[in-house]
């Protein structure tokens, strides 16, 4: 079997761990791991297979002879480096926003389209979508498939590991000091998240939404294929550690009942079905923590509307909102065009 060199950019990150212990659980071909991060990480090292692996200074020159790139640092690193790594012959899978709605970079979800790796030539990149985005679809294009999506009403209740480790640090601070009656500080978030809910995620646009509800509106249209499905979004981060939890409103153009979906999901890939409430079995965050499946359940009847069902969609946001999704991509890669 062929085995490749691969990079992990931002290596000692909340998503940059998970990467690496996802390549390791898969049996991805590592033929030779990178590990890099920014200098602040000089001199630590992390394990893999076994071994110490050091990590290195991201610099121009870390991608000769590296076949693929996982990329999850911040958006400004990935906006230099990752064509640079392009242009150094490595695939970057690229977990930021940076590159996700430039027509020439395809942005993949391999449960939905993993046709669109083949684009990779164009750029040398892949984006990996948005993590509320990515499980969303996952459990809606099979849907869609069978019945045509019209128009999708999203809320989303999302982790605060969907910031990164500060964020997890912070609200693990917060309950202590409420507990211990000491100062609430909040210096990631712009209000305190322990017990509390924050309809603020990402930075506010002119037209009164948020990046990330914005991300979910573009994406979900550029994965799907299909620019006429409407889309809109409140995303809102929740004092949980991982597991975005999301209501998902869906318009069909025909009727398809709830046993249905349920069917069609039950055999949809990477997708489970718990739906049972009145014996209390619905997805839950504290269940899909640590898995690699997204979860559906509460699937039922918009009365509202004539063809509309609801239904709650489970993921953990660090594995297949983030990871995950790259590893598959990888996989694919590797698998038909490396």
């Amino acid at each position: 079997m062929k085995s490749f060199t691969v990079a992990v950019v931002g290596a000692t990150g909340a998503v940059g761990n998970e990467m690496i212990e996802i390549l390791e659980q898969r049996k991805f071909p590592v033929r030779d791991l990178k590990l890099l991060a920014s200098e602040r990480s000089f001199g630590l090292s992390l394990g893999f297979k076994g071994h110490e692996v050091a990590v290195d200074v991201l610099k121009e020159d870390s991608f000769k002879g590296v076949d693929i790139g996982l990329f999850s640092p911040g958006g400004a690193v990935s906006q230099k480096f990752a064509p640079i790594a392009a242009r150094s012959g490595c695939v970057v899978i690229d977990n930021t926003s940076a590159f996700r709605m430039e027509p020439d970079v395809p942005l993949v979800v391999p449960e939905v389209n993993a046709h669109a790796v083949k684009d990779y030539k164009k750029r040398g990149i892949i984006a990996n979508p948005n993590c509320s985005t990515i499980q969303m679809v996952v459990a809606l294009k099979p849907l869609h498939d069978a019945a045509r999506i019209k128009r999708i009403v999203v809320s989303t209740y999302q982790a605060v590991s969907g910031t990164g480790k500060k964020a997890i640090a912070e609200l693990e601070g917060q309950v202590t000091a409420i507990y211990g009656n000491r100062e609430i500080v909040h210096k990631v978030y712009p209000h305190q998240i322990a017990f509390n809910c924050l309809p603020h995620i990402d930075a506010f646009l002119e037209n009164g939404y948020t990046k990330e509800e914005m991300k979910m509106v573009n994406e979900t249209k550029k994965i799907m294929e299909d620019d006429s499905i409407l889309v809109t979004a409140t995303t809102v981060r929740v004092p949980v550690f991982y597991g975005h939890s999301e209501s998902v409103n869906v318009e069909f153009e025909r009727d398809l009942s709830p046993d249905e979906a349920r069917s069609i999901l039950s055999k949809a890939p990477g997708v489970v079905v718990a739906d049972d409430p009145g014996k209390a079995i619905y997805p839950l965050a504290i269940y899909a923590a640590g898995r690699d499946e997204t979860f559906v359940g509460r699937i039922r009847r918009d009365e509202s509307i004539a063809h509309g069902l609801n239904m709650w969609i489970v993921s953990d946001n660090i594995r297949k909102g983030a990871a995950l999704n790259a590893v598959q991509i990888a996989e694919v890669l590797a698998e038909k065009y490396l």
